[in-house]
């Protein structure tokens, strides 16, 4: 959520801004700006007669001392209409701040100055390629097949059990998703990420407070009668830790990771796009979730990066790193890449991590805070990335690593799987 004293003192800029993003609701910002004028304006009305509450408090109290008991009453009934006054104050101010929260909530994040303008994912800026794409033996088919072929994810009795997109994984296909993310886990923590296991079902505060909500609720799966949503990402509960709470400043920067189930009810279609293993409502992912300094947190962005490239290196996958245009950012990150794995049998570029800053905009809302050398309570910076999201990765593996004798295990996850090939 924006900080309204960003949105007063430079209107302009952020609208300027905002336009990368196609947010064309202008007035919601001028309307808000009004608001808060009206905000300050009753809170200052509220202020003066509670000021005026105390002090004729104490007139009334010299005068029932001074045997002034008329004058004493006279007195009492004004303060009680300037506490009824008060409270009709404070009701309204209540009011306006409510409509502020709400509109605030329908403002996306700023986007930082290195976001390249564009609309769709066309105009992302490519900023690396590395691998080499292998070319496969005639016979090569896609993951769907393979898992077949090898029996190792039923779609189709997940169908049976629970509806599509919630796939049943089996004998070396169940290794190798356990394999995954105890690989994810291991690399994570060795690079000083303290692992976490959090729940995978957050109250309405928590989906509020990293921006889910309002901005993703039919993409959520709710329980009503509990009103708990379960987790798209494990952010939203490894960022909920640090609500309402302030920090040293050396404590800074606070990196976490956590492997959880994942859940989205994202909208469903047919073909090659969404088959298999490429869509899934219910998915596996290792998060890493930073919490940092304002005036280092990109640095630390750029390192986010740099890792979860390593891991692509390791499981020998040619990858490519994005940098999200305005039109394709999501709407809390300030500055977002993404990585995408090129899947060979497939012919095409799978999106397997994003990694993203959000500056302040999680933190607003979290409340969560920093407190300065100087003893000043400052917001922090949120960040977190995919280290890795599963599915896409195991359909990679799977179609890039497939021979005419079986499936690789790239050397790096043998360890974990126990085995060299699936076969």
């Amino acid at each position: 959520m924006l900080q309204l004293s960003t949105l007063r003192e430079n209107t302009q800029q952020v609208i300027e801004k905002l336009a990368k993003k196609n947010f064309k609701n202008e007035a919601a910002i001028h309307e808000v700006i009004a608001l808060d004028t009206a905000r300050r304006t009753t809170q200052n009305e509220q202020e003066i007669i509670l000021a005026q509450n105390n002090a004729l408090a104490k007139q009334v109290g010299d005068l029932m001392k001074a045997g002034n008991k008329d004058e004493a009453n006279a007195l009492k009934e004004t303060t009680l209409a300037n506490k009824e006054t008060s409270k009709q104050l404070g009701d309204k101010l209540a009011d306006i701040e409510l409509q502020i929260q709400n509109i605030l909530y329908t403002i996306p994040n700023i986007p930082a100055d290195a976001v390249p303008v564009g609309h769709t994912p066309e105009d992302n800026e490519i900023v690396r390629t590395a691998g080499a794409i292998p070319t496969l033996h005639a016979g090569a088919v896609p993951h769907w097949d393979l898992c077949k072929k090898y029996d190792l994810i039923d779609f189709e009795l997940g169908v049976k059990i629970t509806g599509a997109g919630f796939p049943v994984y089996k004998g070396k296909g169940a290794k190798l998703q356990r394999a995954l993310i105890n690989f994810f886990l291991d690399e994570a923590t060795a690079q000083g990420y303290a692992e976490i296991q959090p729940p995978i079902f957050v109250n309405e505060a928590s989906a509020y407070g990293t921006g889910n909500l309002p901005d993703k609720e039919g993409q959520m799966y709710h329980m009503q009668i509990d009103n708990l949503y379960c987790i798209p990402t494990a952010e939203v509960p490894v960022t909920n830790i640090y609500r309402d709470v302030i920090l040293k400043e050396s404590e800074l920067p606070i990196k976490n990771t956590a492997y959880t189930p994942c859940f989205r009810r994202e909208a469903g279609s047919y073909g090659k796009d969404v088959r298999g293993l490429n869509r899934l409502h219910q998915f596996d992912k290792v998060e890493i979730v930073q919490i940092a300094h304002p005036t280092n947190s990109y640095e630390l962005h750029q390192q986010m990066v740099t890792y979860v490239e390593s891991l692509l290196n390791k499981l020998e996958l040619p990858y490519r790193v994005l940098k999200l245009c305005g039109g394709d950012m999501s709407f809390t990150s300030a500055l977002t890449y993404d990585m995408e794995v090129f899947s060979a049998a497939q012919e095409r570029w799978l999106e397997v991590s994003s990694i993203s800053n959000f500056e302040t905009f999680q933190a607003n809302r979290l409340k969560c805070r920093y407190k300065d050398g100087e003893g000043k309570v400052q917001l922090v910076h949120t960040l977190n990335g995919s280290a890795l999201a599963l599915p896409r990765i195991v359909a990679s593996l799977l179609e890039n690593h497939q021979t005419e004798n079986g499936i690789r295990i790239p050397q790096a996850l043998v360890k974990y799987t126990g085995f060299e090939y699936i076969n």
